[in-house]
């Protein structure tokens, strides 16, 4: 899979440590996502309900082949705490082709025909 084209990089935010770790082995498990960093505290500013939120978050990366994702996604509904989590993924535009012929192979499981 050395086309970066390939890969994506999601990421979605919680308001635990504990919960960003929760979510990180449970998609690293699922091998949805081949790598997951958990960084944080984070500070989040949004609107949420009519007000402006200021939370502390973690933040969590995964980096995935792109045909992972509705997995990846799915994994991660499954065991996030909020009602409307931030899930997205930005494509990759360029990578070292070993480190993306490693994505691919840790995901096989998770990919359709894998």
């Amino acid at each position: 899979m050395s086309d970066p084209t390939d890969a994506v990089q999601a990421m979605t935010t919680v308001d635990d440590e504990t919960a960003a770790h929760r979510i990180a082995e449970h998609v690293i498990q699922a091998r949805c996502a081949a790598c997951a960093q958990v960084l944080g505290p984070i500070r989040s500013r949004f609107h949420w309900e009519g007000e402006v939120a200021d939370e502390q978050e973690w933040l969590v990366i995964l980096k995935a082949p792109r045909s992972t994702y509705e997995s990846l996604e799915a994994a991660i509904l499954e065991v996030h705490p909020y009602d409307v989590p931030e899930i997205l993924a930005l494509p990759v535009a360029a990578g070292h082709a070993p480190y993306l012929n490693w994505l691919a192979e840790e995901t096989q499981a998770a990919e359709p025909d894998g």
